[in-house]
């Protein structure tokens, strides 16, 4: 496999130098800050990347205060404890995008985040303790327990909320490739995703950088190379 410091040179090379490639970073996540989110914002940010998921983002984000009424705050307990006739009337909300099979994911979602938050004191205190280094392993809870959650909709879910992770985007897989990884151009079987998670695992090792700044180099490395400036503007979550 490719060292990383070939691949961060790279990266540095195509965006003008160390201090350009430095300020397209996201910085360390703290867990401590994802600890202390509450549970409604953790539902919240899971609805928003179901809603996004094949869909135009800047849609949802125009329309999100309208989701934010229409599903009373995101609080788990109490839209858990709603009745069918309450979810019956979101498919003719116009507040919100009337996807039936994505607004019923709310519902199990909600209940999904408050029994995680009683076996952990909350959400975010969940995902503040679990580790990095397994990644593949959340993804698979979220994906069994969770409604919609799998693939890269679980992968940008954590990214927004500030769980220090990897996003296995289309130029993060090139890079991995490139570098000598033996994965699909998509990586959706468990045994690509264990190849990720040892290969991030070893270059964080190797680093010390944070799984969040390892994806972001990897993805910044090769593919469309857009300028610095454009990049800064369009960076979210998103690689």
């Amino acid at each position: 496999m490719t060292a990383f410091k070939t691949i961060r040179a790279r990266a540095e090379k195509r965006k003008g130098g160390p201090k350009a490639l430095a300020k397209l970073l996201p910085a360390k996540p703290d867990p401590k800050a994802l600890a202390r989110l509450g549970d409604d914002r953790i539902l919240a940010e899971m609805t928003k990347r179901v809603f996004c998921a094949g869909f135009a983002w800047s849609v949802i984000e125009s329309k999100w205060p309208g989701f934010e009424k229409a599903f009373l705050g995101f609080k788990p307990g109490p839209l858990s404890l709603k009745p069918d006739e309450f979810w019956d009337e979101l498919m003719k909300d116009t507040r919100i995008v009337r996807n039936g099979a994505k607004i019923m994911s709310v519902r199990a979602n909600a209940s999904f985040v408050r029994d995680i938050a009683k076996e952990h004191g909350s959400f975010g205190k969940f995902l503040a303790n679990w580790p990095s280094s397994d990644e593949a392993g959340l993804l698979e809870l979220l994906a069994k327990r969770g409604s919609r959650l799998g693939g890269n909709t679980g992968q940008m879910m954590l990214r927004f909320l500030g769980w220090d992770g990897f996003v296995t985007s289309r130029d993060v897989v090139l890079c991995l490739r490139d570098a000598g990884l033996d994965i699909a151009e998509t990586v959706t079987s468990k045994r690509d995703l264990a190849k990720v998670q040892a290969q991030f695992n070893a270059w964080a090792e190797e680093t010390g950088l944070a799984y969040v700044q390892l994806s972001r180099i990897c993805a910044l490395s090769i593919g469309e190379n857009y300028s610095a400036d454009k990049l800064e503007s369009m960076l979210g979550g998103d690689e």
